[in-house]
């Protein structure tokens, strides 16, 4: 008897601690094992092929492009590669790269389409076969991005009369006419009525000179020695380029 009621004794503090735990921290259940984390999905590799056009590299194009890359580019179904370029240069735009896929189906439209926001082309032309055999030689599918440049400098100009360059002190120059809205000239806040007397710090002679000068460095940085109002100051300007040209820039 005695030993029953020492047991008794024994399991009453034991009972009062479990029924004290369960209303303080609930019932105690044991614990599942985690599953184990879950590897990072790997990316998977296109098998499109983008070549970048010579010269025409992904800085160079955000600089001189005409206009901010819109969200989705424009694309259509091309007729010929080459044919087509040559409508498109009229119009300053610039083939910046061409891609290829290895099949003709919605996945490779949709590839281009991925391609052109990447590269930031305002138009795409799509050639599926395409009918140039020098670029169809690497896919079925064909795909040709462009980006309408800047003009190479965005102003009129004539050379100045006999008046003009006695009134200046030269022996050549231009004059600045209408300036284009978002062009080399415009953001360089040349104006109507400026006189161009020095490119690079050589004597501009006349009209003919200064066109030669402009084609000669698109694409680069050049300074202009400006005249308005009696007062010389200069002008930092980025050029243009022709859709024509393919460049080996100096930045």
């Amino acid at each position: 008897m005695k030993r029953r009621a020492g047991l008794a004794a024994l399991r009453k503090p034991l009972v009062a601690a479990a029924l004290m735990a369960a209303l303080l921290g609930g019932c105690v259940r044991p614990q599942r094992e985690l599953p184990p984390p879950t590897p990072p999905a790997r990316e998977v590799a296109e098998p499109g092929n983008y070549q970048f056009a010579p010269g025409h590299g992904a800085d160079l194009v955000a600089e001189l492009r005409a206009a901010p890359a819109p969200e989705l580019p424009e694309t259509t179904s091309g007729t010929a590669i080459g044919p087509d370029e040559r409508k498109l240069v009229g119009k300053s735009f610039v083939r910046i790269g061409t891609g290829f896929y290895p099949t003709n189906d919605d996945a490779a439209r949709a590839w281009a389409l991925r391609q052109g926001q990447r590269v930031g082309a305002d138009k795409i032309l799509i050639y599926a076969p395409s009918l140039d055999a020098k670029d169809n030689a690497q896919a079925p599918f064909v795909a040709a991005f462009y980006v309408r440049y800047k003009l190479p400098f965005g102003a009129q100009f004539r050379s100045l009369s006999a008046a003009e360059k006695k009134t200046l002190g030269v022996a050549g120059g231009v004059q600045i006419g209408s300036v284009v809205g978002a062009t080399p000239a415009a953001e360089a806040n040349l104006r109507s009525g400026d006189f161009v007397i020095k490119f690079n710090g050589v004597p501009v002679r006349n009209r003919e000179s200064f066109q030669e000068l402009l084609r000669a460095n698109m694409g680069k940085h050049v300074t202009l020695t400006v005249s308005r109002a009696g007062e010389q100051f200069e002008r930092l300007v980025r050029l243009g380029v022709l859709a024509t040209e393919s460049l080996n820039v100096e930045k």
